[in-house]
């Protein structure tokens, strides 16, 4: 496939003694732009929530040696971003990076604190994951030679989602390219969104009890006085009912196109948080003794301009390279899938079916905060597994600038 750059573009990341508790994550809800959270400090959010849940885990913010900040979406003072956010959680003695790499944020975090780990210049890493893409910064940017001296402006989120300034392309283009190139007609992505939206309704089943397993909730949303509670957030927010009859009555988003409304992801808000440490380590906070969650690796692809969704094979391909398998060896399969073209061509270049990948729910159907996205896959990912009885398990997603990130891991329950 001569579209995709394996050769020259790319990471391979092998990882020996890096693991992650069972149970040593969360995530919020996730509610969809304009929602519940749409007025939340992202980072203070997430501090509030990451508290929490180190206090209900009964683990000490002491224990941590270095916390690492996924956040793609600037909030006010961010520039202070991981010590602000330590201190915040009882965390003061220490600091750590922000990453930002769009939705690849969340394989990227684990990437960075694995290589920490393994290196062994840091031993328990708390990655925090945190953005609003409601109510988006508005930047303004001097420019003395514009006419009058007036002043560049960007809107962050809306803007970027709209323009890639190398590919020069909008987000739903590179899903056209890809389906325009592959032959991937509305059809089939009306009938794979259809499945997605099914696998996400049993997440939902005996009251919610797979979610029960890493989502924090119920969430009060306080105004900015922090004295009334203006909302209760009890689960996802903004999910429609789904139906085949109804998604094929939507035309595509754009002229000539294929893509609808109803076969892409929406922008959401919400945050997470996973525990990245050592096997030792890993016993000593893992909620259930008997389940051992090993990170194996990670891997980085890049696709041909405006391409993103065929970024995902070559992630994918790396990750399973430096675990020393193939995707038959994998169990469960999750995927940051912002529109439903990339599953359709991630099963068409791995021969697998639509239903062996996003059991319990996806980001096309709940949404994407970007970087808690991939972080709340690979718990998802983790509790699949420990189902079905441990087992290899792959995420893969694409991200911003035809980039693509995968992470395996393998999960042991005795």
């Amino acid at each position: 496939m001569e579209e995709l750059i394996e050769s020259k573009v790319g990471v391979l990341m092998a990882f020996k003694d890096v693991y992650i508790p069972y149970g040593g994550y969360w995530s919020t809800p996730f509610c969809s732009w304009q929602g519940s959270f749409q007025n939340l400090h992202s980072i203070k959010f997430v501090a509030e929530i990451g508290k929490r849940f180190l206090d209900e885990s009964k683990i000490s913010p002491k224990d941590f040696d270095e916390l690492v900040l996924g956040i793609t979406i600037p909030q006010i003072s961010s520039f202070y971003g991981t010590p602000w956010l330590a201190g915040m959680i009882g965390a003061d003695h220490v600091t750590g990076p922000m990453i930002g790499q769009a939705c690849a944020t969340g394989a990227k975090c684990i990437e960075f604190a694995a290589l920490s780990i393994d290196a062994g210049v840091h031993r328990n890493v708390l990655a925090l994951y945190a953005d609003r893409c409601s109510n988006g910064p508005i930047l303004i940017y001097p420019n003395p030679e514009a006419p009058g001296g007036t002043q560049d402006r960007e809107s962050w989120v809306w803007d970027n989602f709209g323009n890639d300034p190398y590919a020069k392309n909008a987000m739903i283009e590179t899903a056209e390219n890809v389906a325009k190139e592959e032959g991937i007609t509305k059809d089939e992505q009306d009938r794979i969104t259809v499945l997605r939206y099914k696998q996400y309704q049993d997440s939902l089943k005996n009251n919610c009890a797979f979610q029960k397993k890493y989502m924090i909730n119920p969430i009060e949303v306080k105004n900015r006085t922090g004295r009334k509670v203006i909302a209760t957030v009890e689960g996802d927010e903004g999910i429609y009912p789904t139906t085949l009859e109804g998604l094929q009555k939507l035309k595509p988003v754009l002229p000539n196109g294929t893509v609808s409304y109803g076969t892409q992801t929406h922008p959401a808000d919400g945050n997470c948080g996973i525990i990245v440490t050592n096997q030792a380590t890993a016993k000593k906070y893992a909620k259930k003794k008997n389940i051992e969650i090993q990170i194996l690796s990670y891997g980085e692809g890049r696709a041909k301009k405006g391409y993103m969704a065929k970024a995902i094979i070559p992630a994918a391909k790396k990750a399973l390279k430096q675990a020393d398998i193939s995707i038959k060896d994998v169990i469960a399969i999750k995927s940051h899938n912002p529109f439903a073209v990339n599953d359709i061509f991630f099963c068409r270049e791995m021969d697998i079916k639509w239903e062996d990948m996003n059991n319990y729910g996806s980001s096309l159907i709940y949404g994407h905060p970007q970087g808690p996205t991939g972080a709340r896959l690979i718990m998802e990912l983790i509790e699949e597994l420990v189902i079905k009885g441990g087992g290899y398990g792959l995420f893969d997603g694409c991200a911003a600038g035809d980039t693509g990130a995968a992470i395996v891991l393998n999960v042991k329950v005795d």
